[in-house]
């Protein structure tokens, strides 16, 4: 297969701007069509592009010959029903995170891709992000030892949701993270939070989630916060590593530190060693995270490959946020996390 892929973006707004705008410069790919039922929106996004098909309903999409892949950029509680349409109707499909809002809707368009052949990706971006690759990489390889627990934080002042809280909202980046580093679902998911500003919208959360192995990771998000912080720790029992995104260039610190176990001894606490050696700040590419993703959704249409960000992987997420917002309701009481069923795992 040479000749380029026919793209098109459903959900043309701030984020989905940023996506038009990569499709239409990526080489292989030819920017079909944008469509958005924000008539002045579609209007404005089909003038910066000329020769691109502007259409106001996604049927358009759906029957078009010309279309290979379709990316669904639109409000959440629509990824459901375009990526339905748009698998039925044979098309490779690109859905912004979370893939849906309902366990069970995630879980049908997974069988749904199944069926038809199609590819199913979701758009949780950290995954192409090259400091995220490098974490990844560190904890496969064993370099830093055996990994215990994660923690993250992703706070700022504002832009203050309506229509979701800070847990959908914020936090399916960093559980597709945490999901992607322990390469492991959890056993049980406890959530807090609290809502300040709007009754029944919490403004800020805490996660906590519990692996079978004995790991631990916790989430913290808000938008209810004096700093801006996009921050992971990642501790193993050899080394640690921070990945701050906030950083300009130093994205990543690799810490030799941790605890050593001395060999026979008769006090417990005389067998514990701290060791604090040096810290790596590894060089990590710059390039556009938002673009090696497009790029590889592009790949996965040509080649027939599986994403790295799948549908399973996005049910993943959907199946932790789920637990956690349930535990919301609950008062933090844990809620455990179901396998995934046997024909989609």
């Amino acid at each position: 297969m040479s000749e380029r892929i026919g793209i098109a973006v459903v959900g043309t707004g701030d984020w989905g701007a940023n996506l038009v705008r990569n499709f239409a410069n990526l080489p292989g790919t030819r920017l079909v069509s944008v469509c958005d039922a924000d008539p002045q929106r579609l209007a404005k996004t089909a003038a910066q592009y000329p020769g691109v098909k502007g259409v106001d309903d996604v049927s358009a999409v759906a029957s078009d010959p010309e279309v290979q892949g379709v990316v669904v950029s639109a409000s959440a509680p629509s990824h459901y029903p375009l990526a339905k349409v748009l698998l039925e109707a044979g098309k490779d499909v690109y859905v912004e995170k979370p893939l849906t809002l309902e366990v069970a809707h995630a879980e049908e368009l997974c069988r749904l891709a199944k069926q038809k052949g199609r590819v199913l990706m979701v758009g949780h971006l950290l995954l192409y992000h090259p400091g995220v690759q490098y974490l990844k990489k560190m904890v496969t390889n064993g370099d830093i030892g055996d990994l215990l627990y994660i923690y993250c934080q992703r706070v700022n002042l504002g832009k203050v949701r309506k229509d979701e809280n800070a847990l959908w909202s914020f936090a399916p980046h960093d559980l597709s993270v945490i999901l992607h580093l322990m390469d492991q679902e959890p056993v049980d998911v406890a959530a807090r939070g609290a809502a300040f500003l709007q009754p029944g919208v919490e403004d800020v959360v805490f996660v906590d989630l519990r692996f079978a192995s004995g790991q631990m990771a916790h989430v913290h998000v808000s938008w209810l916060d004096p700093h801006k912080l996009r921050k992971f720790t990642v501790v193993g029992s050899q080394k640690m590593m921070v990945f701050d995104d906030m950083e300009a260039s130093e994205k990543i610190k690799v810490y030799d530190k941790g605890v050593d176990r001395a060999g026979q001894v008769v006090s417990y606490g005389d067998a514990l060693t701290v060791r604090s050696g040096d810290i790596l700040i590894p060089k990590i590419s710059l390039q556009e995270p938002l673009r090696l993703e497009c790029l590889h959704f592009v790949e996965c249409v040509r080649e027939r490959k599986r994403p790295i960000t799948d549908g399973v992987g996005g049910l993943r997420v959907v199946k932790v946020l789920d637990a956690a917002q349930r535990s919301l309701k609950a008062g933090g009481q844990p809620i455990a996390i179901d396998p995934l069923p046997q024909e989609i795992a």
